[in-house]
């Protein structure tokens, strides 16, 4: 274990020692708040006071913060998994292979160390980003979480910064040069946020394209994070009326359904969980092939 311990200390300090990678880490949530804060963010306030005449607008834009910044937490669970991967990326770019196998370090203790880093990496950015989001609920006004609701949301950012680290420990395997993975973590930071439904509500997207999203575990993250997230904004703005309820989480993602069968919370999870176990033998599988 100290091994382990020591090797992911390595990649986390590789990783926060460099800047830019930390900053286009963040590239597809700060792009959101700037989608947002440009247009985004009247753009959903409008249509919902169309929608809810007797909402107030302060219970309103609560909501949408809160949907917002759902969006964004999800988001940087795989988007900094992934970047915190470019020090294996670089270790095999540069070689640093041979100085691992002929050390005392074996194989799947420097796998771990891999895994652990990018796991611990996503955890950290994610907690940092969702505090950041809290504190901006409150200059304006608006109400935060419960401690059962902030205990719900921890464990769903959990879950997900460790199924998306072993996602993106299988798909480093396949890059051989920092420039084609710099590429991949462009496409993938711009792709997620459609793929989560964060810069667009899933009702406003035909059907067909919303079963495809809500069939893949981006969509099934965002869900689960959503709902502690706007639980208190969604009640306050509807005063809890079933109905309404139930079509406004439909509309921006906090229930998803494929088809006419509903995407639980129980679903999400195991998907999720299945993700965990499924990538991770592939991404230990893979890794060991390349550390030659």
């Amino acid at each position: 274990m100290r091994t382990i311990a020591l090797l992911t200390g390595r990649n986390l300090r590789i990783f926060f020692r460099d800047r830019s990678a930390v900053f286009f880490s963040l590239l597809s949530a700060l792009l959101l708040i700037g989608l947002y804060a440009l247009f985004l963010g009247n753009l959903q306030v409008d249509n919902l006071t169309e929608r809810l005449l007797d909402a107030s607008s302060d219970n309103i834009r609560w909501f949408v913060n809160a949907w917002v910044f759902a969006g964004i937490t999800m988001i940087t669970t795989l988007t900094t998994a992934l970047a915190s991967l470019g020090v294996f990326v670089d270790d095999r770019a540069t070689g640093r292979f041979s100085d691992f196998v002929v050390s005392p370090i074996r194989r799947w203790q420097l796998i771990l160390g891999y895994m652990m880093s990018s796991f611990i990496i996503s955890m950290i950015m994610t907690l940092v980003v969702l505090l950041v989001g809290q504190v901006y609920l409150l200059t304006q006004g608006n109400g935060v979480m419960s401690v059962v609701q902030f205990a719900e949301l921890i464990g769903y950012i959990a879950l997900s910064s460790a199924a998306f680290a072993a996602l993106s420990s299988f798909v480093a395997t396949f890059l051989k040069s920092s420039g084609a993975f710099s590429a991949l973590s462009t496409v993938v930071g711009t792709v997620i946020g459609f793929l989560a439904g964060a810069y667009i509500p899933a009702g406003a997207l035909p059907t067909g394209i919303v079963n495809i999203m809500n069939s893949l575990p981006f969509a099934h993250s965002a869900m689960v994070i959503r709902r502690p997230f706007t639980a208190n904004a969604l009640d306050a703005m509807t005063g809890g009326e079933p109905q309404v309820v139930e079509a406004i989480q439909k509309f921006y993602g906090i229930t998803a359904y494929v088809g006419n069968v509903e995407v639980t919370a129980g679903v999400a999870v195991a998907v999720l969980f299945g993700v965990l176990v499924t990538f991770t033998a592939l991404g230990t599988w893979q890794l060991s092939r390349r550390i030659r």
